[in-house]
């Protein structure tokens, strides 16, 4: 049975169908997710074989643009209920229109920030960051900023294919650019085979490249396999309403994204300010941490585009089971991880790092405990992306935006500060306080979808 079939089977109010429709269209996403996560995972892999500073460099650079990235991320992601919901009705003309001004939306963003990367280097340290470890990161950004543009064009894309129930051609596409990131970056970072050693400026020159090899198979396919649709067809003219329906719903999207995206750069920042072994320690469990989350981001995605065509079709029993069946998925898959990161924290730690680096011993002393922390918190930070998930398939944005910034900003920055620094917890504070952010997410985002839910089912 193919996706479309699954899903329209997961409409039913059966408990299994829910659960069977939530994995069909969820574990291809969750796939495209590790996948997507797999690629920054083999650059910090590649680029830490350098040295402590240049793994330290590595993940700032890193938190930097995907800082940046992930705002503007937010109005591809607005492109999926709204194209979903005219999926469903058949509407093809509103699905153009919903995907074709999120890539106008995303392509100006894209400019706007390039002023950010070209005078990274004294933001860096303005920031507090160390000379060396910020001159490093500056060499990445300067070069990585122009992969703004392919990047957030080949999630406008994948937002098209999600709309449309074509997970798996996400996942492919995603595995093959993973492919081709970790060749070119073993060859050009390391220099091997008789090629240069490029260092940071390698890896963000293969970044770049990877996205445009993402970028042109996913043109090819929507070119043939979805011509119906017409999506670059007078891509030049413009749809002023669907414009601004994509920044009106996407701009509350992207700060609430940035919300929590933002706390974890920060996060880099503060450890910057305690030491660089405690930073490329942080990046370590940053990386653990993050790679937990791409699955229940994936089934987050799967959720806003079920909940989006059941609550088009008036189905709010069969919303109401899509949502717990994500949430009992999510939860389940947090568990799991949670017992692994506790047991074998050190064992993955010293995956990081090169042994025969003198501050080797001591960056896994720091991140054991960190990854510890990320093991529990990930129950919390799985629940609330299928929250905001749910939220947007019922596009509910405005106020999922306000218990973001209530959760990170007021409740998680604070106490991560104070445990980190006046009670001089040290890194373990900053980790901590962030899990109190994520548990008020995780209650907040869910209390406000139910509440929703029965507002419209009356």
């Amino acid at each position: 049975m193919d996706t479309a079939a699954q899903i329209k089977m997961a409409s039913s109010t059966s408990w299994r169908s829910h659960f069977v429709g939530t994995l069909t269209l969820g574990l291809p996403l969750v796939g495209a997710q590790l996948a997507q996560y797999l690629i920054h995972t083999t650059d910090v892999l590649i680029v830490g074989q350098l040295g402590t500073v240049e793994l330290a460099a590595i993940v700032l650079s890193a938190q930097y643009f995907f800082t940046l990235f992930i705002f503007g991320s937010g109005f591809s992601a607005a492109s999926i209920p709204l194209a979903a919901q005219a999926e469903g009705r058949g509407d093809k003309t509103t699905v153009r229109r919903a995907i074709r001004m999120g890539m106008w939306v995303s392509l100006l963003y894209a400019v706007l920030v390039m002023p950010l990367f070209i005078y990274s280097e004294p933001i860096l340290l303005f920031l507090g960051q160390k000379p060396d470890v910020a001159s490093l990161a500056t060499e990445y950004l300067h070069i990585i900023g122009i992969g703004m543009f392919p990047a957030l064009m080949v999630m406008c894309l994948r937002s098209f294919l999600s709309a449309l129930e074509r997970a798996r051609e996400i996942l492919l596409t995603t595995i093959a650019m993973l492919i081709f990131n970790a060749i070119f970056a073993y060859i050009f970072v390391l220099g091997r085979f008789g090629a240069p050693s490029l260092g940071l400026a390698g890896a963000a020159m293969v970044a770049i490249a990877a996205q445009c090899f993402a970028l042109i198979i996913m043109v090819i396919y929507t070119n043939r396999k979805l011509s119906a649709y017409e999506l670059f067809v007078r891509f030049w003219r413009p749809d002023w309403e669907a414009f601004f329906d994509v920044i009106r719903l996407g701009l509350p999207i992207s700060i609430s994204i940035l919300a929590e995206v933002s706390l974890f750069t920060v996060a880099s920042l503060m450890m910057g300010w305690i030491g660089t072994n405690e930073l490329a320690a942080h990046g370590i469990a940053l990386q653990y941490a993050s790679m937990a989350f791409m699955i229940p981001l994936g089934l987050s995605q799967a959720a806003t585009v079920r909940v989006g065509i059941a609550a088009g079709r008036g189905e709010y029993e069969a919303v109401r089971r899509a949502a717990i069946a994500a949430l009992v998925l999510a939860a389940a898959v947090a568990l799991l991880g949670a017992m692994l990161y506790l047991f074998q924290h050190n064992n993955l730690a010293s995956l990081y790092v090169d042994n025969t680096d003198p501050d080797a011993a001591a960056v896994i002393a720091i991140a054991g405990p960190f990854i510890v922390i990320a093991g529990i918190f990930q129950l919390f930070d799985g629940l609330q992306a299928i929250g905001a998930g749910l939220a947007r398939g019922l596009k509910d944005s405005t106020v999922p935006m306000i218990l973001a910034l209530i959760s990170y900003w007021a409740i998680g920055f604070p106490a991560a500060y104070i445990l980190a620094f006046p009670l001089e917890v040290g890194g373990n504070g900053i980790w901590f306080g962030f899990l109190g952010g994520l548990f008020a997410a995780a209650i907040l985002m869910n209390l406000r979808f139910f509440a929703q839910l029965k507002k419209a089912s009356r």
